[in-house]
């Protein structure tokens, strides 16, 4: 590993940048100025940056954010997402949510641990490790989009397309999502379960509750597949995965009256499935499933992401020296959790993800430490260091 001592000042201050950033109220898929914001910073630092603005019929236009510095390999590439979830009722707030207020060691906002403080500590990072090192060894990248929290079809997909079509390959990868569950250093995630929606709909025939036999009832049938579905045991889990698990979501038959006997009956599910499944494997098996129960139904199936794991080695080995050097401990390696943008990148190359610790993501008074920040900083740029080093 090469020299690096942690907490070095730099000149470029990730709290101010974060809190920057946080004043942006770039909900999805709205920028509100954040990519502007930082690809200034970056356009100081040497970068080469390139807006990218996507659209398909039907979804929102969408900005992204590719910057560069550097030709030579290996390509360090950081990936994150300036957009954020709505703050649900502002009043239920501490603090103006979009103000970037700083009270008690903490940095309060929508955004400021999902993920914007990870973005300014990348950028610290880069600073500081860009002018270290004469001639720098390799190259840094942000691959920033604003479409992660949303439909995820305008953003991450489409630039890496078009950074395929422009011949550029990236080696390594972290995604800055916010993974520690508690204590910066504690978690790191190398993969992710799969996620299947399905809507399942039993028609049957209206009536009057008085008179059953001039109606067929869909909610027993429902009733009885839904059954059958929570019953399946999915698989007992592997040596990086937890078991797959199917969760009913919602149940609906649109019917305010007590007289009648509803037309028809659907519900929703979701399943998180490890890698013993595909999205395709899982719907036929959920179809044969369902089949056994002869019931006539009609299900629809989409998958927004399939399960994938970088199995532990040199990217992993990266991040460990970097967070024993920077905090003493070592990450577990885990897939646990949601969806990222992770699972379309792990395509182009290894990915892993680490960030901020995740407690207030998506909640009321959103908070990232200062000194956590900081501190992922210092990782960030211990990993930086670390790859060029070994390339030099």
């Amino acid at each position: 590993m090469s020299a690096f001592v942690a907490g070095a000042a730099a000149a470029l201050d990730p709290i101010a940048l974060a809190q920057g950033l946080v004043r942006c109220p770039s909900v999805t898929p709205a920028d509100a100025g954040a990519l502007d914001l930082l690809a200034a910073q970056l356009e100081a630092l040497g970068f080469a940056c390139h807006r990218l603005r996507f659209s398909e019929p039907g979804t929102p236009d969408v900005d992204n954010l590719y910057a560069r510095i550097g030709t030579r390999a290996p390509h360090f590439c950081f990936a994150g997402h300036t957009d954020v979830v709505p703050v649900g009722r502002p009043e239920s707030w501490s603090v103006d949510p979009f103000g970037g207020a700083i009270e008690g060691g903490f940095l309060f906002g929508r955004g400021a641990s999902d993920m914007k403080g990870a973005i300014a500590a990348f950028v610290a990072a880069a600073e500081r490790v860009i002018a270290r090192t004469a001639g720098l060894p390799g190259s840094i990248s942000l691959l920033i989009t604003g479409d992660e929290e949303g439909p995820a079809i305008n953003g991450t997909v489409k630039v890496l397309r078009w950074l395929e079509a422009r011949g550029e390959r990236i080696d390594v990868c972290v995604v800055g999502e916010p993974t520690n569950p508690t204590v910066l250093g504690e978690m790191a995630k190398i993969g992710r379960r799969g996620s299947l929606n399905g809507r399942l709909v039993v028609d049957g025939a209206q009536g009057h509750v008085a008179y059953p036999h001039l109606a067929d009832n869909p909610v027993p049938k429902l009733v009885r597949l839904l059954a059958a579905l929570d019953a399946e045991r999915l698989d007992d889990g592997t040596p990086h995965f937890q078991p797959s698990n199917l969760e009913i979501t919602t149940v609906d038959v649109g019917n305010p009256a007590t007289n009648v006997i509803p037309a028809s009956a659907s519900a929703g599910f979701n399943v998180r499935f490890n890698d013993l499944h595909t999205g395709a494997s899982l719907t036929e098996r959920l179809r044969r499933r369902l089949d056994a129960e002869r019931v006539p139904y009609r299900l629809d199936v989409s998958v927004s992401g399939e399960a994938f794991l970088t199995p532990p080695g040199a990217l992993s080995a990266l991040l460990g020296r970097a967070c024993r050097a920077v905090l003493g401990r070592e990450p577990e390696l885990s897939t646990t959790g949601g969806t990222s943008d992770a699972r379309f990148i792990r395509h182009h190359c290894p990915v892993v993800e680490f960030g901020l610790v995740s407690q207030t993501m998506h909640k009321v008074d959103e908070r990232a430490a200062l000194a956590d920040i900081r501190r992922l900083v210092d990782v960030y740029a211990a990993m930086l260091e670390d790859c060029f080093g070994r390339a030099a």
